[in-house]
């Protein structure tokens, strides 16, 4: 994983080179709409302050666990027994990227969603509440881990998740086996190259034309570019937007040359 320093080195380089974020000189209409109605959608939607109760109170616990890490570890924590507040403050997605996520569910209303990488269940709870009668699908590779997700999802009344616990090599295929199709996806997990890039050509084989695939922490690591560079170079790719934290995947085969963006959040 890249030193702080050196990823906020490639940040100031993203923000420099990036697109503003206001859609001026984007020629995309599919672009240009995701960033009028769902990038600088301003709302306080109903859900934020729920969730981000739930997260306060995980912030605030001192409890600690035992977990088992299946990928590229933390850059923060080394140790297995970890406080959950401490977890909390280095695994969870930050509130801005989290109502984003949540926004482009409310938006794009997939029907079927997959999450890698529960944690302790801030993010799927987003994706959950955007739409209430979608199938949202989380795999977590930690026991304990997964337990606390489904503590704070029974708090939050979500009745639309479901959680598979295990190792994603043993648990991914099994679960793409049995969807008839996934509409969106958040890849949150393992965070090294060739994981990465299986995952995700396992889930683009029960993807369809409006799927939407989400890569997180795109520029964590060499590894980490190196699996966004095989995902924006895929065939069946035809459009990327880089978020520098997040990168965004488009599969739509009316769009005829592949395209990539950089675009400033």
């Amino acid at each position: 994983m890249y030193s702080k320093t050196k990823l906020a080195f490639k940040y100031i380089q993203y923000y420099i080179t990036s697109s503003n974020g206001k859609g001026h000189g984007i020629h995309s209409p599919f672009v240009f709409e995701f960033i009028q109605e769902v990038l600088n959608d301003r709302r306080d939607f109903y859900a934020y302050l729920q969730v981000e109760s739930c997260r306060t109170l995980l912030l605030q616990e001192k409890t600690l666990i035992n977990i088992e890490d299946f990928g590229a570890g933390s850059r923060v924590i080394k140790d297995n027994q970890r406080a959950i507040s401490l977890i909390a403050r280095s695994s969870l997605k930050p509130k801005k990227y989290s109502q984003l996520l949540f926004r482009m569910v409310n938006y794009y209303q997939p029907k079927t969603i997959l999450e890698l990488g529960t944690s302790l269940g801030i993010t799927s709870a987003y994706l959950a509440s955007a739409n209430i009668n979608s199938r949202v699908i989380t795999l977590e590779g930690a026991a304990e881990i997964a337990s606390i997700a489904e503590d704070n999802f029974s708090r939050l009344a979500l009745q639309n998740i479901e959680i598979v616990q295990g190792n994603f090599d043993d648990t991914l295929p099994a679960v793409i086996d049995e969807l008839s199709g996934i509409d969106f996806v958040f890849m949150d997990g393992n965070h090294r190259y060739l994981p990465t890039v299986q995952y995700f050509d396992q889930i683009l084989s029960n993807c369809n034309n409006d799927s939407i695939i989400i890569l997180d922490d795109i520029h964590w690591s060499k590894e980490m570019e190196k699996a966004w560079q095989y995902v924006q170079a895929h065939p069946e790719v035809a459009m990327t937007i880089d978020l520098f934290f997040i990168g965004i995947v488009i599969l739509k085969k009316e769009i005829k040359e592949k395209q990539h963006f950089s675009i400033r959040f």
